[in-house]
């Protein structure tokens, strides 16, 4: 530890701590623009210049380390009028336009100005001005505000791995920029609007919308993937405008995918905003009463054995619960919530989850990712996993088709085939394996899964202190449905059964519940009930469709990837005549005759704790039991196929968003373009 006094006040922090850092820690604030304490140094913009006594010139606070005796002075005359300098050169190109820039109210140039800066300036030349930049739909630029500070740059390079910005020319000439005009590739490209000290990199889809004032604000978690990165939702009235990162040091960090952060104009597209009944083969609105009449109706007379129900991929636990309960009430064990035929084992919770947690990976020193993407599939992870490899000491390998995840990876193989024993695996002293879709989605994944737990306990990935084997999940909902149990009960069909026995008339009823990821071709002539939010395939092919809420529209509970409970919480009222998913579920129990014992959202809770005692540990990891899981079997030796596509795509509402199409159309034009100016495009 180390020594020092700032403005008088006896500090102690660790060796190679920054005198800026050190100040913090006392509570003692230093301005400054370019620093940020997930970046790399910079040291570029001088704000946070401070007196060091018997140092010559003032010196950067965030450049400088500690060292024992130090005295450093922070409102001193001389470290005054060194900021009041600094900020003056600052402004002295920067345009007179926060009236209009939707940076204003947020903005860390404004503040530091009243705080440190001069009343007047002494500058009459001409200002400078800068061309913008067009880095795709999601950035806007106005980069005649921009001081320099590179924290855009530091981030692309550092945190997502994509080294597309930079600095061309020198002094006043300076410009950020992508060199070659086009779009930014990262999936989490839109972090540098947050990073932006000024507005010179602002959201386009959010330009001039609203102000900050305006805004209602609502801390909740999001749904597109299933790392259940924290978020603030920021609504006016009835929509949602945006959605912001918090801080949540366990999981995201600060930063959230472009999914997460844009999606979310899908909310109000192609919504379901009242029930509709089908008619003389075309879908006309209801009400309420009158769906449940035309459901109860429909049914009366069917047995439970050729009932079935499947849960989506958004699906929240507490409609997973209620919708459980009512097919066990009606004699139904044909219930599902692995829509996509993932051969996860509910029996022990360690074999669905991310045993090591998402921090945890800051302690690995090997990885083998297994059928996985996860730049694609998991962002947030992805960059996690960068950051442990930023660090050294972190041989990371990959079984599966040739991939990019920003960092490099060893490719062991493409297939099934080359899932062994590494004597790198087992020398490492915290190593761990990352199983994906891509191979679970298989007829086989039953047997890659038990040879991938082999593969864990022959290596040493599973011991005292440490579980390595983790799964990453893709759904939301995943996690919370097999702790339910949302699978199927003795003598029951899972999806692919339940889609066979529709298709062969042996399921006369389908319950879909935001199900919207299978293949409805094969739903025969079943009577599909949908429940859900979007006007998406289930809709489509529905009998009655019950319009359901989406996760900003509702309180609701979720378990991540790493089996963390998290609530998320209402920012609006939902369209029209949608209701809570639980409550729709209860209020059809009672015209079934079958009336669940919920009245209330405490109720459902209490059941869902009831079911699992995990949900009772909200914002928790909690280690999951070891034990046997997989199925031994022959193992196709096919290569593994990653399973999304289109990262921007994923689920019904960023299918809904025009700016998740734009995104995808701007990678398709840039795609194209090079073919085009070779004349090689067909």
């Amino acid at each position: 530890m180390t020594k020092l006094t700032i403005d008088g006040i006896p500090v102690e922090v660790p060796a190679n701590t920054t005198v800026l850092q050190a100040a913090q820690q006392a509570g003692i604030e230093i301005p400054h623009f370019c620093f940020h304490q997930r970046l790399a140094i910079a040291g570029n913009c001088r704000m946070c210049l401070v007196e060091q006594e018997k140092a010559p010139k003032p010196i950067a606070s965030c450049a400088q380390p500690v060292a024992e005796g130090m005295a450093i002075l922070t409102q001193s005359e001389r470290a005054k009028k060194a900021r009041h300098g600094v900020m003056e050169f600052l402004l002295i190109n920067h345009p007179l336009d926060c009236p209009i820039c939707d940076q204003g109210g947020e903005c860390d140039l404004q503040d530091q100005a009243m705080a440190y800066g001069f009343d007047r300036s002494r500058y009459r030349e001409a200002k400078r001005a800068v061309k913008e930049k067009d880095f795709g739909p999601l950035v806007a630029t106005a980069m005649t505000r921009c001081i320099h500070c590179t924290r855009c740059m530091r981030f692309l390079d550092d945190v997502a791995g994509v080294q597309e910005m930079g600095a061309v020319s020198r002094g006043e000439d300076m410009e950020i920029t992508t060199y070659i005009e086009k779009a930014l590739t990262s999936e989490l490209s839109a972090n540098i609007i947050d990073l932006c000290p000024v507005g010179a990199l602002t959201s386009k889809p959010y330009a001039f919308v609203a102000r900050p004032w305006e805004l209602g604000k609502t801390e909740s978690v999001d749904v597109l993937d299933a790392v259940g990165s924290n978020i603030r939702i920021d609504a006016r009235g009835a929509q949602v405008l945006r959605v912001l990162p918090r801080l949540h040091e366990d999981i995201n960090e600060e930063w959230i995918s472009d999914k997460t952060r844009f999606a979310i104009d899908g909310l109000t597209h192609r919504r379901l905003d009242r029930p509709y009944i089908r008619r003389n083969g075309k879908l006309a609105e209801a009400e309420w009463r009158e769906a449940f009449t035309f459901i109860a109706e429909r049914i009366s007379g069917v047995s439970g054995a050729r009932m079935a129900a499947l849960a989506g991929d958004l699906a929240d636990a507490e409609a997973m619960l209620a919708l459980k309960e009512l097919m066990r009430a009606l004699g139904s064990p044909h219930i599902d919530c692995r829509q996509d035929g993932a051969a996860l084992d509910p029996a022990v919770r360690a074999s669905y989850i991310f045993n090591t947690s998402i921090a945890g990976i800051e302690q690995a020193d090997a990885c083998l990712l297994v059928g996985t993407n996860p730049r694609v599939e998991a962002a947030i992870i992805n960059a996690r996993l960068r950051k442990r490899w930023l660090q050294g000491g972190f041989k990371v390998a990959a079984i599966g088709p040739r991939l990019d995840p920003t960092f490099p990876v060893e490719q062991l193989g493409d297939g099934p085939d080359a899932l062994r024993d590494f004597d790198w695996l087992k020398s490492a002293k915290h190593p761990m394996l990352i199983l994906g879709q891509g191979a679970l989605r298989r007829k086989d994944g039953a047997a890659i899964l038990a040879r991938a737990r082999a593969l864990a306990e022959g290596n040493g990935l599973v011991r005292e202190g440490w579980n390595g084997f983790n799964v990453l999940q893709l759904a939301a909902a995943r996690v919370g449905g097999l702790d339910l149990g949302f699978v199927p009960g003795r003598g029951g069909r899972d999806t692919a059964g339940i889609l066979a026995g529709c298709e062969a008339g042996q399921i006369e009823v389908l319950y879909l519940l935001g199900a919207d990821e299978i293949d409805t071709a094969k739903l025969g002539a079943a009577f599909v009930i949908y429940q859900g939010h979007h006007g998406d395939a289930g809709a489509r092919r529905a009998d009655v469709v019950l319009p359901g809420t989406a996760y900003t529209e509702k309180d609701a509970t979720y378990v991540n990837t790493e089996g963390r409970v998290q609530l998320a919480r209402r920012a609006v009222f939902p369209p029209g005549d949608a209701r809570e998913d639980w409550t729709i579920v209860r209020a059809l129990s009672e015209a079934l005759g079958r009336k669940l014992p919920y009245d209330s959202l405490r109720d459902v809770r209490a059941g869902l704790i009831a079911a699992n005692p995990i949900f009772a540990h909200i914002d928790e990891i909690v280690p999951a039991n070891w034990g046997a899981f997989g199925r031994d079997g022959a193992i196709d030796p096919a290569p593994f196929v990653y399973p999304i596509a289109d990262f921007y795509r994923t689920d019904t509402i960023s299918r809904a968003s025009p700016t998740m199409a734009a995104c995808v159309a701007e990678i398709a034009d840039k795609a194209e373009g090079p073919a085009r100016k070779t004349g090689t495009h067909d």
